[in-house]
């Protein structure tokens, strides 16, 4: 465990182990693909309560236990230096975790393991979601059953209760045309990618009225073009993402799109990600809503326009789930993550109650 020394403007110090594990897992950094040293930290809380636990062959910490609840949340960040400390909140002067990971998602990751460790919920840590999923796939193909229920750990603020994600689809365009002067009218490679990428988005334009989530949104993230190195041919690459309402699905999606490619040009497709859209009549739903009330909350149901490993369990698994965790998911990835320690805290007696009540039924 990490023996952090905080400044802070609050004097209220770090108390119980549930803020410990918060702090230790924040304090040690675990960028996608440099998991191991967080997953450590983690697989030794299991340790010092008796749990079996193990990492996998991915990296994944798995304590299996009552499969009647299957609590599970990423170890991963995203790359960023916020220095790890207890200060204010931004909007309140209440005393808030500052660090990268704070809030995506070591603050439900910790809040997952506490409440496995006090209830006797089965847990998995999984790596590589801020990439590709790695662990939660490596997970639905390694088990050889569902568990009843899952629990996927992303912030959606503690009295937030997620229960839809859209999909996603991406890949890279590819196109060659032969060189020649550029006062020429015909189209080089340049322009038939823009000309492709413009008709794409064109297709899917949206009334403003309609919301995003019922959406296809596509964004292109990447784009280089020019002569190849034997001056012979102009080329031209694209890295494309399109986001996936729960009313279509990814090959929709790519017919749709790749209908608007010339002969010559292709998309070579690496990741699809089906949506997800979850009933809020759900025992896992319900649980979560007299939870919440019961710690004097107002339970708010949400659909997210992004991804997350529930897609991934859900394309999988025909078992009720749903997303929770404590944090602002507008602090996701940003300079200024943070997670306020009383909503933590609330959390992971959510997150008792809900596990207690999924074991018992």
């Amino acid at each position: 465990m990490s023996e952090t020394q905080f400044t802070s403007t609050s004097t209220i110090d770090v108390e119980g182990e549930a803020r410990q594990l918060l702090v230790d897992l924040v304090d040690t950094p675990s960028v996608t693909r440099e998991e191991r040293e967080c997953a450590d930290v983690l697989k030794s809380f299991f340790e010092s309560h008796d749990r079996e636990v193990w990492i996998d062959d991915v990296g994944n910490v798995r304590a299996p236990a009552d499969d009647g609840c299957l609590l599970t949340s990423h170890i991963d960040t995203v790359p960023g230096n916020i220095p790890v400390e207890i200060r204010e909140a931004e909007d309140s002067d209440e005393p808030a975790l500052w660090g990268r990971g704070s809030v995506d998602a070591k603050g439900p990751l910790a809040a997952m393991a506490v409440a496995a460790v006090r209830t006797g919920a089965s847990f998995v840590g999984v790596v590589g979601e801020e990439v590709d999923s790695k662990g939660g796939r490596y997970l639905v193909e390694d088990r050889e059953n569902a568990p009843d229920a899952v629990v996927n750990g992303e912030p959606s603020g503690w009295e937030g209760i997620t229960l839809g994600y859209r999909g996603l689809v991406a890949g890279t365009y590819v196109a060659t045309s032969e060189s020649g002067h550029s006062s020429r009218p015909e189209n080089n490679a340049i322009q038939d990618a823009i000309a492709w990428w413009s008709a794409v988005e064109e297709e899917f334009t949206n009334d403003e009225w309609e919301a995003v989530f019922e959406r296809v949104t596509p964004k292109p993230t990447m784009i280089e073009g020019g002569l190849t190195e034997d001056g012979l041919s102009v080329e031209a690459t694209m890295e494309v993402q399109l986001r996936v309402p729960p009313s279509m699905n990814t090959e929709e999606v790519i017919e749709i799109t790749e209908g608007h490619l010339d002969v010559a040009d292709r998309v070579h497709w690496k990741d699809r990600v089906e949506p997800v859209m979850q009933s809020p009549r759900t025992d896992v739903a319900r649980a979560f809503r007299v939870a919440i009330r019961q710690e004097g909350g107002d339970p708010r149901l949400l659909r997210k326009t992004g991804t997350s490993d529930m897609n991934v369990y859900a394309q999988e698994w025909d078992c009720p789930m749903v997303t929770y965790g404590p944090g602002d998911s507008d602090l996701d990835h940003a300079p200024n993550e943070h997670l306020p320690l009383s909503e933590y805290d609330r959390s992971v007696a959510v997150l008792e109650e809900v596990a207690t009540r999924l074991l018992e039924a």
